[in-house]
């Protein structure tokens, strides 16, 4: 994959004009508070999946109004924890099997790892989440389920899960709930951020070549899924346009994170035709708090992969021990 954006300086320079609707703020604290109304004790059962060094447990919490979401809490055995990673996941999967995810607990975080409602059948070992809501005419995907009202749209479900796992495992009171950070690779990088934007007291947030950001440039500027699907969606719906745009301004990583508090480390990489660089750069240039950005010149959205994993664990410890 040829380089295809702006070149590593204009990246560095980009910040394009925010598209927040007036009432941005007060939608997304009416529909995190009418959810939090309806959250029920989180749950979690230990179970044996012969991980000999952890404890396991089944988690479920409550998520949008009040529903059911699956996650898995990982944590070392017998070693006192100070912080804790909740990770989201990639557009597609599932929260599959603990054993799949143990780098943060192995490295002596506690770890609740997310599933993704109505996903978890593209790729990986499965999801366990239902999605119990309609959404209209939509193509075939997460993306355009919804998009004609933000009320209904998929990602107002999706990022109200993401805010209130973070209130779940406060609640725990395992660690202080300024010991908390969030993390997540596409999908889950973009809810990484997002996620800062409404809960600006986090320990950090690492959003990992991130979706869901800068949606207006993205769709157009690269032909692949997810954003594909808002292209093919409008193709057949050519009336629609404008509409399904205002929906998207309510769900933009770039229209989070002017909220943003918590030290931040991005990645990117700038062969990414899935995620483009400049859309990643959006974010990270109109994050409020301390933000940085490892990138991965020749790479396509794999990123960093290990290496990026490496320089996150490195850079939170300088975090917690700063």
């Amino acid at each position: 994959m040829p380089f295809f954006d702006l070149s590593l300086t204009q990246l560095e320079e980009y910040k394009p004009e925010l598209t927040r609707p007036a009432d941005f703020d007060n939608f997304w604290s009416e529909t995190i508070a009418q959810s939090q109304s309806k959250a029920k004790p989180i749950i979690l059962s230990q179970v044996d999946l012969g991980l000999s060094l952890f404890d396991t447990f089944d988690t479920t919490f409550s998520g949008f109004n009040g529903e059911p979401i699956k996650a898995w809490f990982v944590q070392p055995k017998q070693q006192p924890i100070t912080s804790i990673i909740v990770e989201y996941n990639g557009y597609g999967g599932g929260r599959g099997f603990p054993h799949e995810r143990l780098n943060w607990a192995g490295a002596g975080f506690g770890y609740l790892f997310m599933d993704t409602r109505g996903q978890g059948s593209s790729w990986g070992s499965g999801g366990s989440t239902d999605d119990p809501h309609g959404g209209g005419a939509h193509h075939p995907g997460f993306m355009t389920k919804g998009i004609t009202d933000k009320n209904q749209y998929y990602y107002r479900r999706l990022i109200t899960d993401s805010v209130l796992a973070v209130s779940a495992v406060r609640s725990l009171d395992l660690v202080s709930p300024g010991q908390v950070a969030v993390t997540g690779v596409s999908q889950g990088g973009g809810l990484a951020a997002i996620v800062a934007g409404l809960i600006p007291d986090l320990l950090a947030t690492m959003p990992d070549v991130p979706f869901l950001s800068n949606i207006r440039r993205a769709v157009g500027l690269t032909n692949k899924d997810p954003y594909a699907e808002i292209e093919r969606y409008l193709s057949i719906h050519r009336d629609q346009v404008e509409l399904a745009f205002n929906t998207l301004d309510y769900f933009d990583a770039m229209n989070f994170v002017i909220n943003a508090k918590a030290p931040a480390l991005f990645s990117v990489a700038l062969m990414d035709d899935i995620c483009p660089p400049s859309t990643v750069y959006a974010a990270k240039n109109h994050y409020r708090g301390s933000a940085e950005i490892q990138h991965y010149d020749f790479n396509n959205h794999e990123g960093g992969a290990g290496f990026h994993w490496i320089n996150q664990v490195e850079w939170l410890r300088r975090i917690i021990n700063s």
